[in-house]
């Protein structure tokens, strides 16, 4: 296995011409000023290295980008408690006269990474992602599922569904609902205490609706088959930290945001967890936080 050693001068910093976007693919304004800073990816890119991922991960990345563009594939680093995974999103919200197809990303990376699973292009999705992992960069695994995700016509608020395709079969798998965090929040605590996974009256659901991240642009709340998820849109690095921090993320990856952190400033995040209740408490099944590349 072939690894990668960073250092500053493998850092990408901004240019003039950089674009900025959420995880969900919707522009926003740099909120400091750009210049001399980090591009996101280099958070990406540095929990590759302190998982030791195989070289083949970051000429994933640089094919995508070659093949579709800069700033046009969001990453998620996601944290199970013990070791880090990722997921890359691909959206196009011309649906089916998109330009970022399936077929297209598949064809992108189809020499590093074997997959069974047919494209589903015909299909109005306005997005689709890919669960990545060592095995699978590495070789050792195929590709066995892509995330696909469609609208939700007459949902009161901006809501998506995703089902996971297979080779043989299709699953629904998660309802998404986006609420305005300063105009919404009221909503957004009512559609928590809407689950069959937690009973708001015995739940402090500050627990889930953090008051530190509650100062943000948009919360997203997901129903799925064995959990809840919660997600925080347009937070500043400060409070990328505190997430970082109070999820116990590896020490590196805390440390990697705070010296650099005002080369991150200039930069909104969106972080959130899948949850579920146990007696009064609740238990974080899984994190993540997002960027683009």
């Amino acid at each position: 296995m072939m690894l990668r050693k960073l250092d500053e001068d493998d850092f990408e910093y901004t240019t003039a011409q950089d674009k900025y976007f959420n995880y969900c693919l919707w522009p926003y304004m740099p909120v400091a000023t750009v210049e001399n800073k980090l591009r996101p990816v280099n958070l990406l890119f540095h929990s590759f290295q302190i998982v030791g991922v195989d070289e083949r991960a970051f000429q994933i990345v640089q094919s995508i980008r070659e093949a579709i563009g800069l700033f046009q594939t969001v990453w998620g680093i996601k944290w199970l408690g013990n070791r880090l995974v990722w997921e890359f999103y691909f959206y196009d919200y011309q649906r089916r006269e998109r330009n970022i197809s399936m077929q297209r990303v598949l064809e992108v990376i189809a020499p590093y990474i074997d997959c069974d699973v047919s494209p589903r292009d015909s299909f109005p999705y306005f997005m689709f992602s890919l669960d990545i992992d060592q095995e699978l960069v590495s070789g050792t695994r195929k590709l066995e599922t892509i995330n696909m995700y469609i609208g939700n016509p007459g949902s009161t608020v901006s809501s998506g569904i995703a089902y996971a395709i297979g080779d043989r079969q299709t699953q629904l798998e998660n309802f998404y609902f986006f609420f305005n965090a300063a105009q919404q929040l009221s909503d957004v605590a009512s559609k928590i205490c809407c689950s069959a996974h937690i009973d708001c009256q015995q739940i402090d659901i500050h627990q889930i609706l953090w008051p530190e991240l509650q100062n943000c642009q948009t919360i997203c709340l997901a129903n799925k088959q064995q959990c809840d998820t919660v997600y925080f849109s347009g937070i500043n690095v400060d409070q990328l930290l505190i997430f970082l921090t109070k999820l116990g993320y590896p020490t590196k990856i805390i440390e990697f945001v705070k010296i650099n952190r005002a080369k991150l400033s200039h930069l909104l995040y969106d972080v959130g967890f899948d949850y579920r209740a146990e007696k009064e408490n609740i238990v974080i099944l899984k994190s993540g936080y997002y960027g683009i590349f």
